[in-house]
């Protein structure tokens, strides 16, 4: 990854977000650097619109939503499929995050955790 020294500064924006995630390696990497309102899109026995009805009746509308799925084929397709569900549901989704992540080349959200943690190692080290 490139490097982006006011990365752990536009990271930290998206604390107070509602973040959905693909699955529970996803909640792991994210709560490890901080995140809280994590949520797993993906449940045994819960489809799509269902699950993400859930969450936001848990949430409440009045949440910015970031969706973070994976940025490879399959996590492109659930983006497509769920950001419209969630602005019919009245849900204010911002994609900053994501392009954010895309652009600095994070593919997989199992690894945000230690790319945030290197950031913290670099910053320490330059002190």
């Amino acid at each position: 990854m490139k490097s982006n020294p006011n990365l752990r500064k536009e990271i930290e924006k998206f604390k107070e977000c509602v973040i959905l995630v693909e699955g529970k390696n996803d909640i792991k990497s994210l709560k490890s650097a901080g995140f809280e309102k994590v949520y797993a899109i993906h449940v045994p026995g819960v489809g799509l619109r269902e699950r993400i009805e859930q969450i936001v009746s848990e949430v409440g509308t009045k949440e910015t939503f970031c969706v973070l799925m994976d940025l490879d084929k399959s996590g492109k397709k659930f983006y497509t499929l769920i950001k419209p569900i969630l602005q019919e549901l009245g849900v204010r989704v911002d994609t900053k995050f994501r392009g954010l992540l895309s652009r600095e080349n994070v593919s997989h959200l199992e690894g945000f955790g230690k790319v945030v943690e290197s950031l913290d190692s670099n910053l320490t080290a330059s002190l």
